[in-house]
């Protein structure tokens, strides 16, 4: 299979900076495969990914060349990291980390997990069985800056890419969220606002609702208000009983989160402030 060049571009808009990047890539001896750019009109920036066949030659003249002809301050990303490392952090369920580790295991994670980390052992075992590192890092008996110390520790020794909150029942403070600022990854059930607090699933069901549906996001200081990944939804009726609603919404959780790593580790997402801009081709 021919190599290929991904190119990641963030900058101020102007005109006719698809041509500026075009005529570049060409005279690098570059062909365009796919080109997906878009424009935030009310913030006047703009986005594109490229995907090439073929590498340039020289990479860092090819690398000047697009710095120099983009508008100043361009954020640009050649050819990112092609094989994601992922650590993932756990409480007691397992749904989502045994989606994870299962696909991890057939190799069509496009991923390495290199560590999962618990505050709970419960899951101890079942990671084991994967020959994947799991760290117990309680939070018992600690202040919260005592508990996510020990935490940044254990991740520092892998150096990821992405920190994916399979379930992970603990607030995570914003020294930490700025200490793994675009790294942290969580999963939640989209009855948000308007089922809070325990037992959401038995909120819903009691109030009769009609759709469930999980959401993907990236961590900020705001709770469960990062910028979205992706979505899915489920349509239900009166016959879903409490347990039949969990298993559900617990089959959604597990694909959307499936799904925004999938689009994380081929680099389709890019952030703009407060939301994404998601190429899905």
């Amino acid at each position: 299979m021919q190599k290929q060049t991904l190119i990641l571009i963030k900058c101020k808009d102007a005109v006719g900076l698809v041509s500026t990047i075009s005529n570049t890539v060409a005279e690098h001896q570059l062909n365009i495969i796919t080109m997906r750019e878009y424009v935030d009109q009310e913030q006047g920036r703009f986005f594109v990914r490229v995907v090439c066949s073929g590498e340039p030659h020289n990479a860092e003249k090819f690398a000047h060349d697009l710095n120099h002809r983009l508008p100043s301050n361009a954020d640009i990303v050649i050819n990112p990291s092609r094989k994601k490392k992922i650590a993932i952090l756990v409480t007691k369920e397992h749904h989502c980390l045994a989606d994870i580790l299962v696909r991890h295991y057939f190799d069509t994670l496009q991923a390495d997990v290199v560590s999962v980390i618990g505050n709970y052992d419960n899951l101890a075992e079942f990671v084991d069985k994967f020959d994947i590192p799991f760290h117990l890092v309680s939070h018992e008996n600690k202040s919260k800056g005592e508990f996510e110390k020990e935490l940044a520790t254990v991740l520092n020794q892998y150096e990821v890419d992405y920190i994916v909150l399979a379930k992970f029942m603990r607030i995570l403070s914003p020294d930490f969220v700025q200490q793994f600022e675009n790294k942290l990854i969580n999963i939640h059930h989209s009855f948000l606002p308007a089922f809070i607090g325990a037992n959401p699933y038995k909120q819903a069901q009691e109030r009769g609702v009609k759709i469930i549906g999980a959401t993907a996001h990236f961590v900020t200081n705001d709770l469960d208000e990062g910028p979205i990944i992706t979505q899915d939804i489920k349509k239900i009726d009166h016959s879903y009983d409490l347990h039949r609603m969990k298993t559900a919404g617990k089959e959604i959780e597990k694909s959307v989160l499936s799904r925004a790593i999938q689009l994380l580790v081929e680099d389709r997402v890019m952030l703009n402030g407060n939301k994404t801009i998601v190429y899905k081709s």
